[in-house]
């Protein structure tokens, strides 16, 4: 495993399992087991990283949620990453022109590949949970849960601590961040923005609605992989519902991220 610091972090963490004690304090944190609470939220450290670490694209959920979290124990490394929602990744990725098909088996390669495009983790590499009184029990997923997060100062400051360790240098190659979620009425989209805005210099500008960018790379939201309901549906029918606009809005972005300096030909 590498060990990380904020003065080694020029390229994204390779392929499995991340040291890293810059939120738990601690010297020598124990996998899975070590857990930092705060303010009826918690983190458990468990960070995590798939794919390649020299890619063009960079895939990040906001945490690893219980489907995810509860495999870690029972399931190989590279069937952790969006386990239960890889056929709804494949259909978000191919809606934005990165893979050919909407095929969970090209994800499938894609997460395993070492060196490979695409980069697979999270915001949050550690995995996220917050207390419910009435059910008496840390849930890892729920409404409001990514901007909840955040807009606390606990969340605020691992949110800074992770972004400023993964995210403030990127392999120069790196011209595109996909980030599962958008929030309620966009909320999640504005303080991701804010985020980047204090680790990364600049400076940066709106792509649209759903994106902005700095004069590296473009950040672009998309509907998260586990939304319920209708949500992920209505995101990807085009001109079918009104959440269909972001879904092109999207799809504009990541065309606008991969053009800038190279043709997309090389993305068919």
């Amino acid at each position: 495993m590498e060990d990380r610091s904020l003065t080694n972090a020029a390229t994204l963490p390779p392929h499995g399992r991340i040291e890293c004690n810059l939120c738990h304090h601690q010297q020598h944190p124990v996998f899975d087991r070590t857990v930092t609470e705060e303010d009826g939220w918690r983190i458990s450290y468990n960070p995590l990283a798939w794919g390649g670490s020299n890619p063009d694209v960079i895939v990040l959920g906001f945490s690893k949620g219980p489907t995810q979290a509860g495999a870690l124990t029972s399931a190989p490394h590279d069937q952790i990453a969006y386990k239960g929602g890889r056929s709804k990744l494949a259909k978000i990725l191919h809606h934005l022109g990165l893979i050919e098909r909407p095929d969970p088996k090209i994800v499938d390669q894609c997460i395993a590949d070492r060196t490979g495009q695409f980069h697979f983790g999270s915001l949050i590499r550690c995995t996220v949970q917050r207390f419910d009184p009435a059910k008496s029990e840390w849930l890892g997923t729920g409404g409001g849960m990514l901007d909840k997060f955040i807009g606390r100062p606990f969340g605020a400051q691992i949110a800074k601590n992770c972004s400023t360790l993964f995210l403030q240098d990127l392999p120069e190659r790196t011209r595109l961040i996909v980030m599962m979620g958008m929030g309620s009425r966009g909320n999640y989209i504005a303080e991701c923005r804010r985020l980047f805005e204090t680790v990364r210099a600049g400076p940066w500008r709106t792509v649209n609605e759903v994106a902005y960018a700095d004069p590296q790379v473009v950040v672009v939201h998309v509907e998260h992989f586990a939304s319920q309901g209708a949500l992920l549906p209505n995101w990807l029918s085009g001109t079918a519902h009104e959440r269909g606009r972001l879904g092109l809005l999207a799809r504009e972005a990541v065309y606008h991220a991969l053009t800038r300096e190279r043709g997309v030909a090389e993305y068919a």
